[in-house]
């Protein structure tokens, strides 16, 4: 019998307004989403919402049936960013995502997930982790099917799988404030700009081929990542979730798109051609097949 595949919904990885995002998970209440992972992964000057704004939405989505995780930054500089780590991990209701090894160390013991910047490369690692309290690992975006095979095959038991289903890949992150500086601004004085791209900047090469997203200090794939036809061979792989990543728009209709593939409403042919609507760049899955990540190679 081959395993149920959930669907979840990954954090906002953009800068967007208070009211933008209370709207959102409004809608996503609605989505047919087992788990939703609140926070701000990226930037610490990012604070639309306080953690208890994060906790009222938590309680709301789990009052609708989903299960509310609370994400972390992925990039911790200063005592301050600290501080609010050690507050959301000590929240205690709901799970954590840790995006990096701060968090892992300060949820020891407790049952938290391994977001994908966590460098979880080998089963042992997964087996360290699980003595810790991993309920969870999402899967390195860099890492192909042929990896979540072997790191399946010695998958500590009660340590469930997610992959990135949909979205764009989160490459690196830095220091530098790439999008301050496409603004001739510090860091320290970036006024904010990334509310004015609430999908990230796109970014060319001198051949105007699109290459990157700039996302304050992240970098992301120019391309979306969409595995809607790899599902059968994603649930052989014993994968527990499938993660959507939240876009500025239609997020709803591509996790429509995606339950109704998986609930068998729509052939492999008809949800690729839905969703190209929804990536008008094109997509990409070159990871997957452990190739350059860019590439395409689904039909």
């Amino acid at each position: 019998m081959t395993n149920p595949l959930r669907l979840s919904l990954g954090p906002v990885l953009y800068y967007w307004s208070r009211d933008a995002l209370f709207d959102f998970y409004a809608e996503v209440a609605e989505l047919p989403v087992d788990v939703v992972y609140l926070g701000e992964t990226v930037c610490s000057k990012r604070r639309s919402l306080r953690l208890e704004d994060w906790l009222t939405i938590a309680e709301r989505l789990t009052a609708a049936g989903k299960q509310a995780v609370l994400s972390s930054l992925a990039l911790i500089e200063a005592e301050s960013e600290l501080k609010y780590l050690r507050r959301l991990c000590a929240s205690g209701e709901y799970w954590v995502e840790a995006n990096d090894m701060g968090a892992v160390q300060l949820m020891r013991r407790r049952p938290f997930v391994s977001g994908p910047t966590v460098n979880v490369y080998n089963p042992r690692t997964l087996r360290v982790l699980a003595e810790h309290g991993l309920r969870r690992w999402v899967l390195p975006v860099e890492l192909s099917r042929d990896a979540l095979a072997d790191m399946q095959a010695e998958r500590p038991p009660g340590v469930e799988t997610e992959i990135l289903g949909w979205g764009h890949l989160p490459l690196t992150l830095s220091a530098r404030c790439f999008t301050a500086r496409s603004h001739n601004l510090p860091k320290d004085a970036c006024e904010f700009r990334c509310l004015d791209d609430p999908g990230g900047r796109l970014m060319s090469t001198q051949e105007d081929e699109p290459f990157l997203i700039v996302n304050g200090i992240q970098t992301l794939s120019a391309r979306p990542q969409n595995l809607v036809g790899e599902l059968e061979r994603i649930r052989e792989l014993g994968v527990d979730l499938l993660r959507v990543s939240p876009q500025a728009e239609h997020t709803g209709r591509i996790v429509d798109i995606f339950h109704r593939r998986l609930d068998g409403a729509l052939s492999t042919d008809e949800a690729l051609s839905a969703l190209q609507r929804f990536a008008p760049l094109g997509t990409c899955d070159g990871y997957w097949h452990g190739q350059p990540g860019r590439t395409l190679k689904q039909a």
